[in-house]
């Protein structure tokens, strides 16, 4: 719970025996298919099968760390979960706060979209972007409790039902999947506090308390899952305890791209779009903060897979040379050292349009300072020799989101266009916004490379 949140009169349930879920009736759980319904239709179409992995996260001092002034133990995770987990996983974000309050923390915090949000301890439950809430969760709740009977007590800030609870929340939507036929393979759930108790008490889950958990939660543990070995004390403080937990059981992969200084010799099976977006946003960060080498050997590499005839198209209709964008970054190098300038990106959601094509959509943030700035992304990317005409292919992207190139070498990756969005929107702005967001300019000055449309060849 957010420390500046106080509820006076809000006391946290902590089990003391092995929890007992209040069984979901049919109704709640059979609803017609409302909006929130086709919202988490469409979460779980995007996955090729059941998720490989859910993880189900306290925010406040568990995701998040309000003592690391930099973000690095989130920034740490969000490059691991979108280089290897995004298009086959699900994240569940799990707080206290309301969601205004959460709100509030995704402008000051640099956190993913999560697919799932359980808010206000667990009685409000909404989809992907837009927030859609659960229309079933709320029919169940309004089951649990009497409207007609108002509290006078002047302490009460706010009342729950009195079948919520994020123990609750997470075991309706266990119902929910396991009915579609879409559990998830393994779940992680993480927490550091008393309100975190029931997550660990789920069946069949996995569970990290991170390292600075709270005493009350240690005590639960001590009392009811000591000798359960899928729940662990991590010894790492908040995302990088649920790193160290990913990798404790097993889970997939726990090295973050973040983790690895020089990814230039990284040798992979199998051609991986995502990573190789993250990669190169990391690359991007480092460059201008000159934690890397001023070398003509990067840039080298870069032209050296890039098609002599490539085409860079800015929204606006501009058109410049791949090469000509490229040899511009010499002039942003260490721009930002020393500074407070940090890029991550979103909703990495690769798409195969060919045997060896990837359509890649994904929201690319850059933070300088306080200010903040949010790109919609669309890029294409091969993993050997292909021809791309304007269009070909690409009939689902609006018409200013494509662009051509004819790629000669491999992990050709080109940025087909973009719009931009504050901090302050958390949800992108409709597509059509791209060709009026941007300033139209027939060249590219070398900051603007990254913060505005943009190529990157690997």
């Amino acid at each position: 719970m957010p420390p500046s949140l106080t509820l006076p009169s809000l006391r946290c349930h902590i089990p003391t025996s092995p929890f007992l879920l209040t069984p979901c009736s049919t109704t709640a759980v059979a609803t017609s298919f409302s909006q929130s319904e086709s919202s988490l239709r469409k979460t779980m179409d995007r996955l090729a099968g059941n998720a490989n992995l859910m993880i189900v996260s306290d925010l406040d001092h568990t995701m998040v760390d309000h003592y690391d002034a930099e973000n690095l133990s989130l920034l740490r995770f969000n490059a691991l979960w979108e280089s290897k987990y995004r298009s086959n996983s699900l994240l569940v974000f799990s707080t206290g706060r309301s969601p205004t309050l959460y709100k509030e923390l995704r402008k000051e915090k640099p956190m993913l979209t999560p697919d799932i949000t359980i808010m206000s301890v667990g009685t409000e439950i909404t989809y992907g972007n837009s927030m859609v809430p659960d229309d079933g969760w709320v029919e169940f709740l309004n089951q649990k409790w009497d409207r007609n009977i108002v509290s006078e007590d002047a302490q009460v800030k706010r009342t729950y039902s009195s079948g919520a609870g994020k123990g609750q929340a997470l075991a309706y939507l266990h119902k929910k999947f396991k009915a579609e036929g879409k559990l998830p393979k393994n779940a992680l759930v993480c927490g550091d506090s008393g309100n975190d108790a029931e997550l660990f008490s789920i069946p069949d889950v996995h569970g990290v308390m991170v390292s600075n958990a709270q005493e009350e939660l240690l005590q639960w543990h001590a009392a009811n899952a000591k000798a359960n070995p899928k729940i662990i004390h991590a010894t790492e403080r908040c995302a990088a305890g649920i790193i160290q937990a990913i990798g404790h059981f097993k889970l997939g992969p726990s090295t973050s791209p973040r983790d690895v200084m020089d990814t230039s010799d990284a040798k992979m099976e199998t051609f991986d779009p995502a990573y190789e977006v993250v990669k190169f946003y990391l690359f991007y960060e480092r460059w201008r903060r000159a934690e890397v080498e001023q070398t003509e050997q990067y840039l080298a590499n870069l032209k050296a897979v890039c098609c002599p005839s490539g085409i860079f198209i800015h929204p606006s209709g501009s058109e410049q040379l791949l090469r000509d964008c490229l040899s511009s970054l010499r002039t942003c190098y260490g721009d930002k050292q020393g500074k407070q300038f940090r890029v991550w990106v979103d909703q990495v959601l690769p798409q195969q349009v060919g045997s060896d094509s990837w359509l890649v959509k994904f929201k690319k943030w850059e933070q300088s300072g306080e200010e903040r700035q949010c790109c919609l992304t669309t890029a294409l990317l091969s993993s050997k020799d292909v021809t791309v005409t304007r269009r070909a292919h690409l009939g689902a992207c609006p018409s200013d989101m494509v662009g051509w190139s004819r790629a000669k070498q491999s992990n050709i990756l080109v940025i087909l266009g973009c719009s931009t969005a504050s901090s302050s929107s958390l949800s992108p702005p409709p597509a059509s916004s791209a060709s009026t967001s941007l300033s139209s300019q027939s060249s590219i000055s070398p900051p603007e490379i990254m913060s505005q449309p943009h190529v990157y060849v690997q």
